[in-house]
């Protein structure tokens, strides 16, 4: 690639247009175009074509990251690097799994930004330390929600096991001095959970795949 054009998204104008005359010294970089907010840009990319996008995550009032979405649809082959202050674990999470070619911090070097964009832009991606460690962690917390998102309730717990032995919806809602009704509807929280519709297959899910942890004997809140 001669010649990397470059389309700045940032709400910050003194920024943006700093950054923008410093790009522009660069032999192989051409800035065509700044933008303020996500319409600002999906308009730009109708008037010029761009192979990266430099993308602050807040836009004061709009995130950034939906631009992403809006260059899927397009079927935009431009590249996103995101230049931002700071984003959390999750979002950062998140951006990465939506298409972005990576997280550049803004605290960082000139050099490192010039070095980030030609790898961007040559399809690979790009991530410093801090972004890692950010990754790891949104995905260790993702799949931490995920886990609990699995895990029983205790009346969930209670039922299944009145389920397993061979107990009717209304003799597990006697013995938990419960409604039927309400027997009922855990029930479908289960299937849901199990990804089952019947009871038998509730069953077999539970032996087979969740013996570890939904059939741990039940504890008290």
């Amino acid at each position: 690639m001669s010649e990397i054009r470059i389309l700045m998204v940032d709400d910050h104008s003194l920024f943006r247009e700093s950054l923008g005359r410093l790009l522009e010294t660069a032999p192989d970089f051409r800035v065509v175009g700044q933008c303020a907010t996500v319409a600002e840009a999906i308009a730009a990319f109708s008037e010029t074509q761009t192979d990266v996008v430099l993308l602050d995550y807040d836009l004061g009032e709009e995130q950034g990251s939906s631009l992403i979405a809006e260059l899927k649809n397009h079927q935009s082959k431009a590249k996103v690097l995101m230049v931002t202050a700071g984003m959390s674990d999750a979002v950062t999470l998140r951006i990465m799994e939506a298409g972005a070619s990576g997280v550049f911090l803004k605290h960082s070097s000139l050099d490192q930004l010039l070095a980030a964009i030609h790898r961007v832009a040559g399809g690979e991606i790009w991530l410093d330390t801090g972004a890692i460690r950010s990754l790891v962690a949104g995905r260790n917390s993702e799949t931490a929600r995920f886990e609990r998102r699995q895990s029983l309730t205790p009346r969930q717990n209670e039922v299944l096991r009145g389920i397993l032995d061979g107990l009717t919806n209304k003799e597990i809602a006697w013995n938990l001095n419960v409604s039927e009704s309400s027997v009922k509807a855990v029930i479908q929280e289960l299937f849901h959970k199990a990804g089952v519709r019947t009871r038998s297959q509730l069953v077999r899910i539970a032996i087979e795949k969740h013996s570890s942890d939904w059939l741990k004997p039940a504890t008290k809140d």
